[in-house]
């Protein structure tokens, strides 16, 4: 998948984008970056209707290609030395989302599957399986 970076774009729209295409994953703007295989840097950006452009640092355009074989880190790092942009990719466990930052050189497919593994084992022990 591609998704197009420009300043125009407004963050919801390039989360959509993401968690269409990784329905397990959620991926977070942030003020400032974090530290690599760390937390999360302090507060999230208002997705609502913030434009990239109130975030970056880069002002670049184009388009990051993001695929399955590519880990949680490679793309952390792609959106902040492009277009320089602090994201965290989260990973879906039961109703909770949970920082990828001890399994960030796991890839976006592996992290997507665990998400489901964990998604199906909650739904299972809510319904009393």
């Amino acid at each position: 998948m591609k998704i197009t970076i420009n300043d125009h774009r407004k963050i919801f729209a390039i989360q959509e984008e993401f968690t269409n295409a990784f329905p397990y994953l959620k991926i977070e703007f942030f003020a400032k970056a974090h530290q690599s295989g760390g937390p999360a840097a302090g507060k999230f950006v208002n997705p609502g209707a913030t434009k990239i452009s109130e975030c970056r640092t880069i002002h670049n355009d184009g388009d990051i290609t993001i695929t399955e074989n590519m880990s949680v880190k490679e793309l952390e790092h792609r959106f902040a030395d492009v277009y320089g942009l602090a994201v965290q990719v989260f990973r879906k466990s039961g109703n909770m989302w949970l920082e990828t930052s001890i399994t960030s050189d796991w890839t976006l497919g592996e992290q997507n599957k665990e998400g489901e593994n964990l998604n199906d084992y909650f739904t299972d022990a809510s319904e009393g399986n």
